[in-house]
């Protein structure tokens, strides 16, 4: 078996063999997960959109596109995703919902958008856990947040 160095074949250097470069296709799921990632609200729109996903799927993280958002911290991605129909009481495979999200990262910005939504303060996860019991006690505007709601 011959092994051969690929680099682009020159008007000068025609000899060497080279293998035509493969393309990778990846499913919309995975594509719209990354952008919802990288913050890219254009894509994101267009894939909703366009009709190549839907909001309330649960993708194979676990979680469905409004969770992904709020773990990267975006609200703008998590504002998109709402007007165009997601929920924000969808649960993720372990029961958090978003907002369970926002307060175990510390993103009291999301949270309370949520909240003025009115996303459950007192949904329970599969482990009895509430959204406040989920905040670290470093995090002290969610912390103030929660008990301004009477909640902590």
């Amino acid at each position: 078996m011959k092994y051969y160095y690929q680099y682009p074949v020159s008007q000068y250097n025609t000899a060497v063999p080279v293998k035509p470069a493969r393309t990778v296709r990846f499913p919309n799921d995975i594509v719209f997960q990354d952008h919802i990632r990288q913050g890219d609200l254009e894509q994101v729109g267009r894939f909703i959109r366009a009709r190549k996903v839907t909001l309330d799927t649960i993708y194979l993280s676990g979680m469905a596109a409004l969770h992904e958002a709020v773990l990267s911290g975006n609200l703008e991605c998590v504002k998109l995703l709402v007007k165009y129909g997601a929920d924000i009481h969808q649960k993720d495979e372990n029961g958090w919902t978003p907002l369970h999200m926002a307060c175990s990262d510390s993103y009291p910005h999301i949270a309370r958008y949520l909240i003025s939504l009115g996303a459950k303060v007192d949904a329970v996860n599969e482990d009895g856990e509430k959204p406040a019991d989920l905040i670290d006690p470093d995090s002290k505007e969610l912390v103030m947040l929660f008990k301004g709601l009477g909640v902590v």
